[in-house]
């Protein structure tokens, strides 16, 4: 095939393409057999998307007439999709390493917030910055996302509770869409938490008749467009009727739900969540077996989030029993002050060692099924023609050394390629070959 191509990565050990039908997802057996080809090449048009994949002898003879901006030779090296982290909150100021400390001694989640700490510490700071602090800190730690294999993160607000912060929030992840090469899908997430001096009602009220008609038209200028609403549904934040309305108010003016459920105390979230049509839930801690079988039956995807539950101590999500029940297992890193983690290579270890799940379910967990958590699976999370070439290139001769390593990325992770570009070359690795 001739003509002029964007990249060319030619013999790969494996290429691990996650699906290989157009699947949007991957669940029960499925979710633990992946595609994966040996000796195998792809290309990268000029348009960023994938234009073929197959075995590399194949591959060299069908575009033998072709020329290519870039050619990575890759001899004993994996390729695997970029990753996808379906859960952050990474626009914020302040640091709360202090409660790392605090929890070590044994308090807890709700005791620290409690006393006026946690998302509260986080928003008294974040209203403070201005909008050129929050992108600087914001735009350093996405490159570290970058770096670690991830090439589309979900980004929430929610640091802020009143308009005003929300809104500087949404419109430093507009400048990052705009001016990053990450991919990003936003989402608002005023109702994180109750805003001091209001109760949980008047919150409701303020987010349905001022927030999201706010948000409406900033979307109609083209000026800020979210893509997800969050509410943080838990025992003396959010309760299941004013989240119901908040999620459904969202839903009307066309944001998908992706929210916070059953991490604390059983909610009957992922019931709402399943009944509102929600896309995802994350957490689920504490989900009861009927708000697994109602996800399973309404395709509503489970964002688990290890490094929570690690960290706070708290029960761990149930990975298997979830699989086993047919729904659709994303993962996340949580990102956030309380949740210091910016790698999806150790969320995917966690997730193993911790929840139980396969390597193979991680990695689906963490490619096709957190972009279907997005609504992004027809675009991300596998190497199939047609798809953005989001690529990871790792030196090993096989795959699972990405989870296998745990904290290990650093020094394994060779290349990430974002729309067919390398946005990211380790400076140990060859010299890339250009033409």
């Amino acid at each position: 095939m001739a003509g002029r191509h964007r990249l060319l990565l030619e013999n790969a050990q494996q290429l691990v393409l996650v699906c290989a039908r157009g699947e949007e997802y991957l669940r029960r057996q499925d979710a633990g057999s992946l595609a994966v080809l040996r000796d195998a090449s792809l290309v990268v048009g000029l348009d960023g998307c994938i234009k073929a994949v197959g075995q590399a002898d194949v591959i060299r003879n069908q575009f033998s007439g072709a020329t290519f901006e870039r050619v990575i030779d890759c001899s004993g090296k994996c390729v695997l999709p970029g990753l996808v982290d379906a859960h952050t909150h990474p626009v914020w100021a302040g640091d709360r390493v202090h409660e790392f400390a605090m929890k070590l001694a044994g308090a807890s989640y709700m005791e620290i917030h409690e006393a006026g700490g946690g998302i509260h510490f986080t928003v008294e700071h974040t209203r403070k910055a201005t909008e050129e602090e929050l992108f600087s800190t914001f735009k350093h730690r996405l490159e570290r996302m970058l770096r670690t294999g991830s090439t589309l993160v979900e980004c929430k607000s929610g640091y802020g509770l009143n308009l005003e912060t929300e809104l500087k929030m949404l419109r430093v992840i507009e400048r990052a869409k705009q001016c990053m090469d990450i991919g990003i899908s936003s989402t608002y997430c005023g109702a994180h938490s109750v805003p001091k001096g209001k109760t949980a009602a008047e919150a409701t009220d303020d987010i349905i008749n001022n927030h999201l008609p706010k948000l409406k038209e900033l979307k109609l200028t083209g000026e800020i467009c979210v893509n997800n609403i969050d509410v943080f549904c838990e025992k003396g934040v959010f309760d299941l009727e004013s989240t119901r309305r908040i999620l459904q108010a969202g839903k009307d003016i066309g944001l998908q739900i992706n929210f916070h459920g059953d991490e604390l105390h059983p909610m009957k979230s992922a019931e709402l969540g399943a009944e509102l049509g929600a896309r995802a839930i994350s957490h689920l801690e504490e989900v009861t077996d009927e708000g697994i079988k109602a996800m399973a039956r309404a395709k509503c995807a489970a964002v688990l989030l290890p490094t929570t539950a690690y960290m706070l101590r708290l029960k761990q999500p149930q990975a298997r029993k979830m699989l086993e029940e047919g729904v659709i297992v994303a993962l996340g890193s949580d990102f956030n002050p309380n949740a210091y983690c910016f790698s999806m290579p150790m969320v995917m270890h966690l997730a193993c060692v911790n929840m139980k799940m396969s390597m193979n379910e991680a990695l689906a967990a963490a490619t096709i099924n957190a972009a279907y958590a997005l609504g992004k699976s027809d675009t991300h999370g596998s190497i199939e023609m047609g798809k953005q070439g989001d690529l990871v290139i790792i030196n090993s001769s096989r795959w699972e050394h990405l989870i296998y390593q745990f904290g290990g990325h650093e020094a394994l992770i060779s290349y990430v390629i974002v729309k067919g570009k390398v946005v990211y070359q380790n400076e140990r690795c060859e010299t890339m070959i250009s033409y």
